[in-house]
């Protein structure tokens, strides 16, 4: 189980609508090896709009058992802006590539569907990729509004989180009760 928390209060706070300005759409940033923070500050700094969902995590060095945070999608930035800031963010070289996004509609759902969940301290499960499965609302409680696919295995206990470009996903365990089938 992974305990989310959100990468930054501003980003939360400024949500990019998907109107927004023209020009402005969302890049998946492919960072180098450990570079995802490095990557968030730095854009955090310049004023520029992204996203990078955290996890609590334990880990042990020798042996102290220190909390830390860790990206959800290693190796993965979110940016919402032009390409300008594509370019100005490349030439940090802290980025491996830029991938544009074909779908800006579905990411934006995706992606503003995990900030919900993160904003309440969601708990995840890495969960395999869905090729098949039923689509879902959250109707009531913390998490109302929360769009996502439903196993039929697990029919209906957990809510699965999926990012279709980074083919990823994550469950989210819910009372299904408090699902809707679309």
């Amino acid at each position: 189980m992974i305990l989310a928390k959100a990468n930054s209060e501003s980003v939360q706070d400024h949500w990019p609508s998907f109107d927004s300005p023209s020009g402005s759409c969302w890049w998946v940033l492919r960072t180098k090896s450990r570079q995802e923070k490095a990557v968030a500050t730095t854009l955090s700094a310049w004023d520029i709009h992204h996203f990078l969902p955290l996890v609590k995590a334990q880990r042990f060095i020798g042996n102290r058992k220190i909390n830390v945070e860790l990206p959800l999608f290693p190796g993965y930035v979110f940016l919402h802006g032009d390409r300008d800031h594509t370019f100005q963010i490349d030439r940090t070289k802290k980025l491996a590539c830029i991938l544009s996004v074909d779908n800006q509609q579905q990411l934006h759902r995706q992606l503003d569907n995990l900030r919900k969940a993160i904003c309440f301290e969601a708990s995840f499960d890495p969960y395999p990729y869905l090729s098949h499965g039923v689509w879902a609302e959250v109707k009531s409680g913390p998490y109302k509004g929360i769009q996502g696919k439903v196993d039929r295995e697990t029919l209906p206990s957990k809510l699965i989180l999926q990012v279709d470009l980074l083919q990823t996903a994550m469950a989210l365990q819910l009372d299904g009760s408090l699902l809707t089938i679309l």
